[in-house]
């Protein structure tokens, strides 16, 4: 069994709170790693380091930041399979699913290498008689990050990238349970010439995250994770006179038209509904065919499909579709919503409540589940599932489907497929939700634009990636400046007091 760390000021050392959690892995249901749960003392140490290096690394020409990012963008490519391995080790997920997950976050430190554009302020000359104005963007400081286990590696580079290229130091929470591939990312970091202390990984649990909250130095808070927990971080920040961005739960659907072609959109989702296991907050996990016959067609092509799946463990081969669910935990939850879902009338299509993969008893499998004739009123529609659970919701109407939509709490993600432009056009300008696809099942946006919810699946009002994340990172400063040695009355300039 492996005995993992934090990462303080350039090297893995061991905690001292004589705190530990066990790092399951999923597939067997054994330990296969031990890790330190730091203390407050030790976080509130981390920070201070922190601050001390940041003064450094902030000053640095915002050039020379951008070639850091460069040479780590080069590593991460050159040490793809290692980072993917260690993904899919502690996460469960298969080895293309992993690599997955690294090139997206990759794809953000891409574009972190363009930081000095980003960070460009504004100038307005003689805003006035000899009256200059220009602002700047200028670092934070020491700021947070608290990302979950279902991203190990993309959503810790969503965070890390952005918030050091702009001058800050960086507090980085993995998640508990898949803590390793932020401790391996701090290291290409520090190989790409990142100065020791600006990237401080602390693994912890509530302690931890209530330090964050608390301590007085950082002074940004980043989050990924469920609602009720993005809503205590986000007012116990704002509180504490924290910026936060706090991105919680979803529940996303995919309207289909009548008028679309069931084969994509059936491809679509059993994709976007099952790969991962379900555990994504952009997985589509109700469909809403629009009619009787576009339902009755759905279903047709789902279930074949369906029992197609491959489930196992990562080490079973590229053709393995998804792997177990993170922890025993979570495998009983969904087996329980599933369980409600029969008890309260919805038709339970194909039953994955039962799998199970011989060599791997003991792993926390669950098999694609589907179920018809879903309602509102069901717990299995209310909830968010994280799991390989998807629900078909018969609409008699657009307008009725659209409205499912538009009433959910959530406002993550959602799509529609459809052969007609001016339902498509419509949907993507009415829909409440924050990121839209059309005839595109998880509309995860490019690295260059920015990925945000609506509704309770975020709370703050600056997105992750992006120009939001420069913004978010930063803060502005503007100097309105006046120089009288040149200037006399009437607004004519002085040569000779120039000279």
């Amino acid at each position: 069994m492996e005995d993992l760390c934090h990462y303080i000021d350039g090297q893995r050392v061991t905690g001292k709170s004589g705190r530990f959690a066990d790092v399951m892995n999923p597939a067997t249901g054994e330990v296969q790693a031990r890790l330190p749960l730091a203390s407050a003392a030790e976080l509130d140490d981390a920070v201070a380091r922190a601050a001390e290096a940041q003064k450094g690394w902030g000053s640095t020409n915002p050039q020379r930041r951008a070639r850091v990012m460069m040479k780590f963008g080069q590593l991460i490519n050159e040490n793809m399979d290692k980072l993917a391995e260690a993904v899919s080790r502690e996460h469960g997920k298969t080895l293309p699913d992993a690599r997955g997950d690294v090139q997206r976050g990759l794809e953000v430190v891409e574009v972190c290498m363009g930081a000095p554009h980003m960070l460009k302020g504004e100038f307005t000359d003689s805003g006035g008689p000899g009256i200059d104005l220009y602002s700047m963007r200028q670092p934070l400081g020491v700021v947070a990050g608290i990302t979950p286990f279902n991203f190990p590696a993309m959503i810790p580079l969503w965070k890390m990238a952005p918030a050091l290229a702009s001058g800050n130091a960086m507090i980085l929470k993995p998640s508990e349970r898949t803590p390793s591939t932020s401790l391996l990312l701090a290291e290409l970091l520090k190989e790409a010439g990142l100065p020791d202390g600006v990237l401080q990984v602390v693994n912890g649990d509530k302690e931890v995250v209530d330090a964050i909250l608390d301590n007085e130095t950082v002074a940004a808070v980043g989050f990924v994770g469920s609602t009720p927990i993005a809503q205590y971080i986000y007012g116990r920040a704002a509180t504490n006179g924290k910026r936060a961005q706090c991105f919680g739960g979803a529940k996303n659907h995919m309207i289909v038209m009548p008028d679309a072609d069931m084969d994509k959109a059936a491809d679509a989702l059993v994709g976007a509904g099952f790969g991962a296991a379900g555990e994504r907050c952009m997985a589509i996990s109700v469909a809403v065919p629009v009619g009787q016959e576009a339902a009755d067609a759905l279903v047709e092509r789902l279930v074949p499909r369906i029992e197609k799946l491959k489930i196992g463990p990562y080490t079973a081969g590229e053709d393995v579709d998804y792997g177990p669910l993170i922890t025993k935990a979570a495998m009983d939850r969904v087996r329980g919503l599933i369980d409600s879902g029969v008890e309260q009338g919805a038709t339970l299509v194909t039953d994955g409540r039962d799998f199970r993969l011989q060599g791997y008893e003991n792993g926390y499998f669950i098999g694609p589940t589907l179920f018809d004739n879903v309602t509102p009123e069901m717990d299995i529609y209310k909830e968010e599932i994280f799991g390989p659970v998807l629900s078909q919701v018969r609409a008699g109407s657009y307008e009725e489907a659209l409205g499912l939509v538009m009433d959910n709490e959530y406002g993550n993600g959602t799509a529609i497929y459809t052969a007609d432009g001016d339902t498509a056009r419509d949907f993507a300008s009415r829909v409440n939700v924050g990121m839209v696809g059309i005839n595109f099942p998880i509309p995860v946006p490019l690295s260059y634009h920015t990925f945000g919810g609506w509704k309770k699946s975020s709370f703050g009002d600056l997105n992750q990636y992006g120009p939001d994340a420069f913004r978010f990172y930063t803060q502005t400063k503007t100097v309105t400046a006046r120089w009288f040695s040149g200037i006399k009355e009437g607004g004519e300039f002085n040569f000779k007091a120039m000279d």
